[in-house]
Parts: C-alpha cells; sequence; structure tokens
C-alpha cells in the first residue's frame, strides 16, 4: 500500500482534476489545500518526515499551531496531480506555535507549497472561528464565466449574490449566505490573504476580480459542488446577457422565501431587498 491509496489523498487528486478537466486549471493556476484529521493523520504518519527542514511562514497562524495540511505545489499544473502526486502535492506540518511549517510528504525535487498558502491557511482559521472544526478545504479556481462576470457586474456582493441566485433554483440553498466580492488584489501576498480572511468570517466563497473563486468548505464534495453550481450559474447568466439585458420572467423575492422555508435554511435580508 502506498500513502496515495488513503482515501483523503485520493479525493484531493480526484478534485484536482475534476477541477482540471472543468477548464478551470490552465497551466499553474489555481490551487487547494485539506487540513488533515486526526484520524488521517494517524494512518499516513508512517510515510512522514518529521525531522524536515523547519520554514518560516511570512505571519505566525496560531489557531493552526500542529495541524497538517495537504497542498498544491507552486508553480505545478493540476493537470499533472493525477500521474505524478509525489512531486506536485505534499502534505505540511505546522509547528505548535503556527509560525513555521515543514514539508512531511511529498513536493519532491525542492518543490514548495503554493504561493497562495498563506491565504489558504488565514482561511482555514477564519472558517474554524466562524464554523468549528468542520470546515477542512479550501479552494482556489480560474472559473471563467464568473471572471467574465467581473468585468461586467458591480463588484458588490448584493449584485453578484441575487443575479447568480436568479439563475438556478437551488442557488439559494447551496450557497444561503451568498458571494463575498473583491476587487482585482495581487496574487500571492500578504494583502489578498488578509481581505480574504476577513471575507470568509460571513461566505464560503469570494469572487477575486478578474481572477476567479476562493472557496472553502466541509469537504471535498460539498467545496467543488459550491464552486461548480456558481460557476454553472455564472454560465447561464452570461448566456442571458449575451441574448438580452432584459429578462422577461425570474426568480421573485418571494419565490426565495418560499424556497427557504421549505429547505430550512436562512436568506440574509440583504439580499431579498
Amino acid at each position: 500500500m502506498n500513502i496515495t491509496d488513503l482515501g483523503f489523498i485520493k479525493g484531493f487528486i480526484r478534485m484536482a482534476a475534476d477541477g482540471y478537466n472543468k477548464g478551470w486549471h490552465e497551466r499553474n493556476g489555481g490551487n487547494l489545500t485539506y487540513r488533515l484529521k486526526k484520524s488521517e493523520v494517524e494512518e499516513a504518519c508512517s510515510w512522514f518526515n518529521q525531522n524536515a527542514p523547519l520554514i518560516k511562514l511570512d505571519s505566525a497562524i496560531p489557531g493552526l499551531g500542529g495541524e497538517y495540511f495537504l497542498v498544491t505545489g507552486s508553480g505545478k499544473f493540476f493537470r499533472n496531480i493525477e500521474q505524478n502526486p509525489n512531486e506536485n502535492i505534499g502534505i505540511c506540518k505546522l509547528d505548535e506555535k503556527g509560525a513555521n511549517y515543514r514539508v512531511v510528504w511529498g513536493l519532491e525535487n525542492d518543490a514548495v507549497p503554493t504561493s497562495e498558502f498563506p491565504s489558504h491557511l488565514m482561511n482555514h482559521a477564519a472558517k474554524i472561528r466562524a464554523k468549528g472544526d468542520s470546515y477542512r478545504v479550501v479552494y482556489h479556481c480560474h472559473t471563467t464565466n464568473i471572471i467574465a462576470l467581473t468585468f461586467l457586474l458591480p463588484l458588490d456582493a448584493n449584485v453578484f449574490t441575487r443575479s447568480l441566485w436568479e439563475m438556478i433554483t437551488e442557488c439559494s440553498i447551496v450557497f444561503p449566505d451568498g458571494v463575498g466580492v473583491m476587487p482585482w488584489v495581487l496574487c500571492g501576498g500578504f494583502e489578498i490573504a488578509e481581505k480574504s480572511a476577513e471575507l470568509m468570517k460571513d461566505y464560503d466563497v469570494i469572487i477575486w476580480a478578474h481572477h476567479g473563486i476562493f472557496c472553502a468548505g466541509e469537504d471535498f464534495d460539498l467545496t467543488f459542488g459550491l464552486a461548480d453550481t456558481i460557476e454553472k450559474a455564472a454560465e447561464i447568466l452570461i448566456k442571458v446577457l449575451s441574448i438580452s439585458p432584459d429578462k422577461l420572467q425570474t426568480i421573485t423575492t418571494e419565490n426565495f422565501k418560499e424556497l427557504a422555508k421549505a429547505f430550512n435554511v436562512t436568506l440574509p435580508e440583504k439580499f431579498l431587498n
């Protein structure tokens, strides 16, 4: 048996492949992290190198001290993960202070975690504070139609949320908290990490203008399904706008209230007005 036969690594690889096959990960675009459960650490630890050198993080994240993360590599292509996981993904362990990490498995041949690793870590911490221990996946992908919409719609959470909700009946059930929206920010730095973490307190998905989706979820299926649903809604909206800017009919506020009651979800009033 190999470490890549473990369920959580197989799920990670499958999600990466699904994203690539959707066309969301051209070249080395996008990144993915998964916070391991204690049981998963126990079943994988025999493959770990706990003596690997420590690497300093730009900013300590004490709330994640001692945690393990499965992560995609910097400059790595999603299309290669399935064929060669050992060089394209790896498991990193944070020290007890959350100030340093070591690569305990994978990322062979001097590879390093994605440049968005600080953003991922800060947002993992934000979701734990906001939602508890259940959130384990953070995912960034270059969703084509969402990116296109950031050139057409105001960069406003109310506008984006309501516009996407109206495209598919299930949207308000899949992401009832709506979507956060950020203007363009330089990727890979502290600013995008900090601003995203602030929005992650309220949203499971953030739209990075002219860049893509940054989202979080409890497992691979829910997180991928979130991104997939939002991108499909964006595709429908693009098609509608390409035909006519004026809709003859749509899902109404009263319809959304019916959905919320039927599926026992709470929809923020700011998106219903």
